[in-house]
């Protein structure tokens, strides 16, 4: 079972306790009503005229998969494919007059710039976006196409946030921070407003966390329209950095390593957005890597959907084996935004590959076959009669310490799942006792009978 965190172990579910935990200097720590529910109404007004109302459809496969009532909320419909538009379009329309004729800059290296490079673009207000250096050319090449400037500058968006913040040319410039401004949490949570107009008698929203702007928006949003509902938040284990400021009572900087969530792979929450989700969110869980990839994978299959991985955390936890895999959940109305699709198609390739991994449907295995001539080819017509495909093989004679006229065969295999996986081992063991299942991690190979 993965990690689950309950928030009202920190900061409780009364509101005399909240105020305890969450008192602190004013001018170091903001409130936590520092965004209000009519502050998300306003947005949700402002921003309707040029935010797309996207679907909220409940989802048979899924559901049959899960054993809850999955509903689907497709913010990848967007036009620049992710829900960051809310927030950036309600940032942009809140700025004063003077303001949106200087401009705005944001560092990002996805699609919180997407959002402000396409929204200034309609709205007449200059844009700057820095963007590290590994921000994928497409969406460069994309935001460059809404006539906006872009400055590629910085290792990281840690380097490109500084550079922007700190160089006299931007001076002026009004910064936007993608998921802590106050106006980024309200229109992030219009998307609560509308998946409880869409249904209404939802149980539970599971909700990707990164900076935790999106989470406090549309927390602060369904709890307020429906306080029986439960917000559970929903993390990768590879940067769990809103575990890591509750357990520290404030944003701390939680160690990063590299994830299929790289949308959500944010080392500190925003303070702003901190305070106002740990008031409302009940539960904060994690997921690995696996189990992304096979939300991901489920998505393209059953939904037809191409969602990227941050956007595919909420489901992801929801599978079978997954942090939130729990009987309190099964039979319930089970919201699942979807909060973007913006991935690379190399990408996409790995990643289906690794959900085929995950989800037991490929196989690799070893076996010591005959190397006279025939030998392979006997190989090969045994794995066609048990159904096997061959996506990859090869020969390895130097490390094969048994008949010098034998030749170890590693080969990569499509099937249909486990039980296939174990017909075709025992098949191939009829005919070559020495054939194994690798497994493991790469550098941490295994075989296993």
């Amino acid at each position: 079972m993965m990690s689950r965190f309950p928030l009202r172990a920190v900061c409780g579910r009364t509101a005399s306790l909240r105020r305890v935990i969450c008192s602190s200097p004013p001018e170091v720590v903001p409130s936590w009503d520092c965004v209000k529910f009519e502050d998300v109404v306003r947005a949700h007004h402002r921003i309707r005229s040029g935010i797309v109302r996207t679907p909220c459809e409940r989802s048979h496969w899924l559901s049959l998969a899960t054993g809850c009532e999955v509903y689907l909320k497709s913010e990848q419909l967007q036009f620049t494919g992710s829900f960051k538009e809310r927030g950036g379009r309600n940032a942009l329309l809140s700025l004063s007059a003077e303001k949106k004729q200087m401009g705005v800059i944001a560092a990002s290296a996805g699609n919180h710039a997407l959002a402000l490079a396409w929204h200034g673009s309609q709205l007449g207000i200059p844009v700057t976006v820095i963007m590290p250096t590994v921000a994928p050319m497409a969406k460069v090449e994309k935001c460059r196409s809404f006539g906006v400037s872009v400055v590629i500058h910085g290792a990281h968006i840690g380097e490109a946030k500084e550079y922007a913040q700190s160089d006299p040319q931007f001076a002026g410039l009004t910064y936007i921070n993608g998921y802590d401004d106050p106006e980024i949490v309200a229109g992030a949570g219009t998307l609560g407003i509308e998946m409880l107009e869409q249904v209404p008698d939802a149980d539970f929203i599971l909700v990707p966390v990164g900076g935790a702007g999106l989470i406090a928006g549309v927390a602060l949003a369904a709890k307020t329209l429906n306080p029986t509902i439960t917000v559970l938040g929903v993390e990768p284990e590879r940067c769990a950095s809103f575990t890591a400021a509750l357990k520290a009572g404030r944003p701390v900087m939680a160690p990063v390593a590299s994830t299929l969530a790289d949308g959500l792979a944010v080392p500190q929450v925003g303070p702003h957005a901190f305070e106002v989700a740990r008031h409302w969110v009940d539960e904060v869980v994690q997921v690995t890597e696996r189990e992304l990839s096979l939300a991901m994978l489920r998505l393209v299959e059953m939904q037809k959907a191409v969602v990227e991985g941050g956007g595919a955390a909420g489901l992801a936890a929801l599978l079978p084996g997954a942090a939130l895999d729990l009987p309190r959940l099964k039979g319930k109305k089970v919201l699942v935004p979807l909060c973007g699709g913006n991935i690379d198609t190399t990408i996409l390739g790995r990643v289906i590959e690794r959900g085929l991994s995950a989800d037991c449907r490929m196989l690799r295995i070893s076996s010591a076959v005959s190397d006279r001539p025939g030998g392979l080819a006997d190989f090969t017509r045994v794995l066609a009669s048990l159904g096997a495909s061959v996506k990859d093989i090869f020969h390895e004679r130097a490390w094969l310490y048994s008949s010098v006229d034998q030749v170890l065969i590693k080969c990569v295999l499509e099937t249909s799942g486990s039980e296939h996986n174990a017909a075709i081992v025992k098949g191939l063991r009829q005919h070559w006792p020495e054939t194994f299942r690798i497994d493991g991690e790469p550098g941490q190979s295994s075989y296993r009978g």
